[in-house]
């Protein structure tokens, strides 16, 4: 398992220059130079507007704190998150042009290349004292929004990452703990 505090992540513009994002993780892509297989990131929302476009990418989106936003796809598509914990999928390459149904947000993105392999997002809630089981995948990552987690009675950095490759970790989570858990298997790779 490696884990990466809030100091090893990138902040930038988003891909259309309408806002910021930060980057937790990205694997580059091994057959494109310069393009990403998975890149897992948190944006601050401050406005609505449009949405980067990311053409053979899939896009999940989970609702991390505020108020939420209704997306409006050109395929005709409405989705709405507007609950923490809330994910909606989406093509990146289809337009989407986001309302803000309050004030300002955050959301966490995890877009995985659709030629690389598919993955899931989850918000976790566990109780104080829980063991949080995390099951082999290709890659799992661990966004570590709030609360308190540690591994074999070692605390983990708040606000920070965890990547595990076809392992399995057990953490335990207290002081309201939530985490933000990535799954992506490769495509072509066997389940044995």
């Amino acid at each position: 398992m490696r884990v990466w505090d809030q100091r090893s992540f990138i902040d930038m513009p988003w891909a259309n220059g309408g806002g910021r994002t930060r980057e937790l993780f990205r694997l580059p892509h091994p057959e494109r130079d310069g393009a990403f297989a998975l890149r897992m990131s948190i944006a601050e929302v401050a406005a609505g507007g449009p949405f980067s476009r990311f053409d053979g990418v899939d896009r999940l989106l989970g609702l991390l704190d505020g108020e939420g936003m209704e997306l409006s796809l050109a395929d005709g598509r409405r989705l709405t998150l507007d609950a923490p914990g809330r994910v909606e999928a989406f093509p990146g390459e289809t337009g989407v042009q986001c309302r803000l149904l309050g004030g300002a947000l955050r959301d966490c993105n995890l877009m995985l290349a659709r030629d690389w392999g598919r993955g899931e997002l989850a918000r976790l809630t566990p109780a104080d004292g829980e063991a949080v089981r995390l099951a082999a995948a290709d890659l799992v990552l661990l966004y570590l929004q709030r609360g308190a987690w540690s591994r074999d009675g070692v605390a983990l950095p708040d606000g920070g990452l965890l990547l595990l490759e076809n392992e399995t970790a057990s953490l335990r989570a207290d002081g309201g703990a939530i985490a933000w858990l990535a799954t992506a298997r490769r495509h072509g790779k066997s389940r044995a």
